[in-house]
């Protein structure tokens, strides 16, 4: 799982692995012991393992499995999670969702955008349900039918799935720094494949600088970046996962009313907030609710900034007060 180790003179070290479907880093500063390194990807797998939707024993795959029967007793952790991607289903409006599984399913995203044939990810039209399907699987969607007592956890529709993907990245990068805080690391970089969370500020005491994508760039080119401190920074964009048929980008961000791809004018949207959980859980419904309606709702919260990137490139923030360098106009 180990990709790669590096150490220095001044005590950093940098090991890369792989979960969750993408490349994790942790850069430590300040010390070079491994171990630590080591024990935040022993937690990285503990909780994939308890909260993947993909792993056939996972807590949340047995909930999945016993919808609309009965309930099943998980562990304290897996509970907490759902009650906080609840909670964020009621302050949306229903916008973020996390029994969208089945309906993410229908959509098939990772595996087509995989297998098209051309660097635009060009599809054929027959990978778009049809609106029957949409409309079916759309039905089960609704965080209302999940009950919990205790630790027992029921779906109480037999068709609605619970998938955790857009909040338990930030969930275990909050873990992952909880444990590092505790071993007294006051120093480095939790990236968890598009969401970074910072540990205090640089050995030198400056901040730390986060590259924002510039979206569809397969360079990897920033478009703007930040100096934060000890916060997280978390992206949701378009062309995470996505493919193309006829020209028009169909992508993996639904809308919960539709059952399509949600439709407006970003291309992406970084939640700049203490906590990588709900982080995970901004972002994704700030796209959804679009521009005008996300800088209103993350206006009413302390502590949390929005960067927004529109179809023209064009790059905004929710505090016109908020530092940040555009390097792409």
């Amino acid at each position: 799982m180990l990709c790669g180790c590096q150490k220095s003179e001044n005590k950093k070290i940098s090991k890369q692995g792989f979960y969750f479907d993408t490349i994790i880093q942790i850069t430590l500063y300040g010390t070079d012991d491994e171990q630590y390194i080591n024990d935040c990807f022993d937690i990285a797998g503990k909780y994939e393992k308890m909260l993947s939707n993909t792993i056939d024993d996972s807590d949340i795959s047995r909930i999945n499995k016993a919808a609309g029967e009965q309930a099943v007793c998980v562990s304290d952790e897996t509970v907490s999670l759902i009650q906080k991607g609840i909670e964020y289903g009621r302050l949306s409006g229903g916008k973020f969702d996390i029994t969208i599984g089945e309906l993410s399913n229908l959509w098939n995203f990772p595996e087509i955008a995989e297998n098209s044939k051309s660097d635009d990810n060009e599809a054929d039209s027959s990978v778009i349900p049809s609106d029957e399907k949409i409309d079916e699987y759309l039905g089960h969607v609704d965080y209302n039918k999940i009950k919990i007592d205790g630790n027992n956890v029921m779906i109480t529709d037999e068709k609605t799935q619970i998938d955790l993907g857009g909040i338990a990245k930030g969930y275990i990068a909050d873990k992952m720094k909880e444990y590092l805080k505790s071993k007294k690391v006051t120093s480095g970089i939790i990236n968890l494949g598009g969401n970074v969370l910072t540990i205090g500020s640089k050995s030198d005491g400056s901040d730390y600088t986060v590259g924002i994508q510039k979206p569809f760039d397969r360079s990897g080119t920033s478009i703007a970046t930040i100096k934060v401190d000890d916060r997280s920074v978390v992206t949701s964009g378009i062309y995470e996962r996505y493919y193309r048929v006829d020209g028009k980008i169909y992508h993996h961000i639904l809308d919960t009313q539709t059952g399509y791809p949600v439709e407006n004018d970003l291309y992406s949207v970084t939640i700049i907030s203490d906590s990588s959980c709900d982080g995970d859980a901004l972002s994704t419904t700030c796209f959804a609710l679009g521009k005008d309606k996300a800088e209103e709702f993350i206006k009413s919260m302390d502590g949390v900034e929005a960067i927004f990137v529109d179809n023209k490139m064009n790059v905004t923030c929710s505090d016109e007060n908020m530092q940040i360098d555009i390097l792409d106009e």
